[in-house]
């Protein structure tokens, strides 16, 4: 049975009560062998030694002036470490993950067998219930059943990811009988929770500090060496980091892509403000963007992009704080 996919983009409000999410653009970077731990543990921002069977780890990986390949869940699944993040950022990051990695006991992959699906919403749990004998949840947000991997992820509409083989996954995903939605809307998601899209227009532009990946607990500082480290250090402990990542919302006559830059007023003038890294445009006309700006921006601050009046955003407030 094939799946019809809405093709509708509301706004957050918009959004049914519960419903699906195909990630079709979606994927994992899987390590396995003797040494994937180890390897691993000297390439990225998070503490691989504090992943277990069930827990969810939010990191980052650098090249080694400490720019941001691609930002990403950590999991375990069968034995391999996930990293799981969008595909516009994790063909970067396997190449430079690849290259290190024949010196090591390990196996480096794109996880192409598969596939990704999002159930979202006020009744998620009680849906996965139906079919599972146990759901994920803060306190062990991953969960294995049989060939299935279920992923919790908690925010303002909790999310529950459902990872396995695609011809595994589509008949427990017909069970459901809910809307299904494309990956528009996750992305609309994490603009919102201010987890960080790194498209390839963003990929080795920023710091980790300057998508808040210290604020969600995406940065060890005590792990020890790994490649970027010096820069990533220097930038906590020195205070050098002047940016940081914001969610904005309005409206603009224009498409927004990655990469567009934002300018704010400065009495009669505009000066640039940041940049523009995910957008994603409601059929109402509403826009919402994740943008890197300076940290100390006002949060009244009006902006709008570059040379073009009729654009109007504001900053909407994150659902942590700038730490």
């Amino acid at each position: 049975m094939t799946l019809s996919i809405e093709t509708m983009l509301p706004t957050l409000e918009e959004l049914p009560d519960t419903f699906l999410i195909s990630l079709s653009e979606y994927g994992a970077i899987s390590l396995s062998g003797e040494e994937q731990s180890k390897y691993l543990q000297g390439q990225i921002t998070c503490d691989v030694n504090d992943s277990t069977e069930n827990s969810l780890i939010h990191g980052a990986h650098c090249d080694a002036k400490g720019k941001v390949f691609s930002t990403f869940r950590l999991i375990n699944r069968l034995s391999e470490h996930l990293l799981m993040q969008p595909k516009t950022s994790l063909n970067a990051s396997l190449a430079e993950l690849k290259k290190f990695g024949v010196f090591a006991k390990v196996t480096i992959s794109e996880t192409s067998s598969l596939s990704f699906y999002a159930i979202v919403g006020e009744h998620a749990a009680e849906v996965i219930q139906k079919t599972f004998e146990q759901v994920p949840c803060s306190l062990t947000p991953v969960i294995q059943s049989n060939s299935t991997t279920l992923v919790y992820i908690s925010g303002q509409k909790n999310r529950y990811l459902i990872i396995d083989k695609t011809e595994q996954i589509e008949p427990i995903i017909n069970v459901f009988n809910l809307p299904v939605y494309t990956q528009a809307i996750w992305e609309m998601l994490e603009i919102t929770e201010g987890f960080p899209i790194i498209s390839e227009s963003a990929i080795k532009e920023y710091v980790p500090q300057m998508l808040n990946l210290q604020a969600i607990s995406g940065i060890s500082f005590t792990k020890g060496c790994y490649l970027g480290q010096e820069t990533v250090a220097r930038m906590q402990y020195l205070g050098k980091n002047k940016r940081a990542l914001f969610s904005l919302s309005g409206k603009a006559e224009n498409k927004v892509i990655a990469g567009d830059i934002l300018e704010k007023q400065l009495g009669e003038n505009w000066r640039k403000a940041g940049n523009v890294i995910a957008s994603y445009h409601a059929d109402n006309g509403t826009i919402y963007l994740q943008a890197v700006l300076a940290n100390d921006i006002e949060t009244d601050q009006l902006l709008r992009l570059k040379n073009i009046e009729q654009s109007t955003f504001e900053l909407v407030a994150l659902p942590y704080s700038l730490i």
